[in-house]
């Protein structure tokens, strides 16, 4: 039988690959603006949430906060990186120079903050406990501030009746990673990784139930929607008594 060990590692591997699924799911979205030169109307504010988000996490890692956490130093890590390169991205395609010099000034005040908290910590807090209760709890604000976008979703998919907005792939995912890191933290227990990810846990089970009971009205819309384009893609036209229809091949009289 596995030790408990053994199971919190391989808990632990399990959501640092499901987290890095995550952080990656936004490439889609920064092709588009690669493509187009442009970030357009896209917000820099769920990065910038998650870059601090991120670093909150590798310095409640470190082993002078929380020892034997070196699986929570390597996924938030990798999301530092990722979220700055998404950052970076956003600065290049701006087109905005408020929007960028915004960008580039709450990324630097976020690593002086995080900096700055680690310095306190270091020198005010004595110990491995007092240290990660500190720093964890800021991390578990963090967190459930960060939950305000799903939330959002949840909101709208309930309004419009429609999960066309809500991917399923992401919201399994999302209770997949929430799942891992929740067994990850029960032994030995870790109350700081454990309430985020059970509370994101449910948030997810929740985005899949609303799935479920959305998921054939949202088909019915689709089928709605695309028979009102093909409605307006042929319209009939009269002109000098003789009816044509006017549709994306051009005009062709009646009959023809």
């Amino acid at each position: 039988m596995a030790s408990a060990a053994t199971i919190r590692f391989a808990m632990g591997i399990l959501g640092n690959i499901i987290s890095l699924f995550l952080f990656l799911s936004p490439v889609p979205t920064f092709i588009k603006i690669c493509k187009k030169g442009s970030v357009e109307e896209f917000s820099p504010m769920p990065y910038l949430a998650t870059f601090v988000n991120c670093m909150l996490w590798v310095l409640y890692g470190m082993p002078f906060v929380n020892p034997n956490s070196t699986l929570v130093i390597t996924i938030n890590g990798a999301g530092c990186v990722i979220e700055l390169v998404y950052l970076l991205l956003f600065v290049f395609y701006s087109n905005d120079k408020k929007k960028r010099l915004k960008v580039i000034v709450i990324s630097i005040l976020e690593v002086i903050a995080v900096g700055v908290l680690a310095a306190l910590v270091l020198s005010v807090a004595h110990g491995t406990k007092r240290r990660s209760r500190i720093v964890g709890m800021l991390a578990i604000i963090c967190n459930v501030m960060m939950y305000a976008a799903p939330l959002s979703v949840m909101k709208m998919v309930i309004t419009t009746k429609s999960v066309e907005y809500m991917p399923f792939s992401i919201s399994l995912a999302s209770l997949a990673n929430g799942i891992a890191w929740s067994i990850y933290a029960i032994h030995p227990f870790d109350p700081y990784i454990a309430a985020p990810n059970g509370l994101g846990t449910l948030f997810a089970l929740a985005q899949l139930i609303l799935y479920a009971t959305y998921y054939n009205s949202t088909k019915k819309q689709k089928a709605a929607k695309a028979k009102s384009e093909m409605g307006l893609a042929e319209v009939v036209v009269v002109h000098d008594n003789k009816v044509s229809k006017v549709s994306s091949k051009g005009i062709a009289p009646d009959g023809q």
